[in-house]
C-alpha cells in the first residue's frame, strides 16, 4: 500500500511537517517520489520511520540518526556498528529510567507529605514525624532529602 506524507504522518501519530523535516535533513533517502514529486511511503517505510521516532525519543540527534540510516543502507557490513549504537542507546535509556524513577519517588513522597500536612493543617505535623512513623515507601526519599542524616553516614 502507498501513503502520502499526510497519511503516513497519521499512521505514525506525528505532524506531516516532521516527516518533511526528516526528509530535508536526509533521514529518508529510501522514500520514493511520484511523477509530480510527491513523497510516497510504503508499508515497509513504516518500520524505519518508527525506528527513527524511537531513536529520536531515546535522545539521538538528527545527525546521529542520519548516521544510523547510512549504516543501515550499508547492509550487513554495518551490523556491528548498528548493534553498538543500539546497545549504547539501551544503556542511556536505562540510566534515564533510573533517574526518572528516583524523580517519581520524590514526587510521590512530596504528594504524601503535602496531603498529610493539609489534613493536619500544618507542615509541622509531617516535619516532626520520626522515621518509623513515615510510611516505609517514603523513608528512603526522606532520608536522601535530609542533609544532616546524609552527613552522619559519611
Amino acid at each position: 500500500m502507498l501513503f502520502t506524507v499526510g497519511e503516513m504522518a497519521r499512521e505514525l501519530g506525528i505532524p506531516a511537517s516532521t516527516l518533511r523535516y526528516y526528509d530535508q535533513e536526509g533521514l529518508l533517502p529510501f522514500v520514493k517520489r511520484s511523477g509530480s514529486g510527491m513523497r510516497i511511503f510504503t508499508d515497509a517505510d513504516y518500520e524505519t520511520l518508527m525506528v527513527i521516532g524511537y531513536l529520536k525519543k531515546s535522545g539521538l540527534s538528527i545527525k546521529e540518526i542520519k548516521s544510523f540510516i547510512s549504516m543501515a543502507a550499508q547492509g550487513d557490513a554495518s551490523i556491528k556498528d548498528r548493534l553498538a549504537l543500539f546497545r549504547g542507546r539501551r544503556t542511556a535509556v536505562q540510566k534515564q529510567i533510573r533517574e526518572l524513577q528516583e524523580t517519581l519517588s520524590l514526587l510521590e513522597y512530596k504528594c504524601w507529605y503535602y496531603e498529610t500536612a493539609q489534613k493536619a493543617g500544618t507542615e509541622n505535623a509531617v516535619r516532626t514525624l520520626s522515621p518509623e512513623n513515615i510510611p516505609q515507601e517514603y523513608r528512603d526519599v526522606r532520608c536522601r532529602l535530609n542533609m544532616t542524616h546524609s552527613k552522619e553516614q559519611e
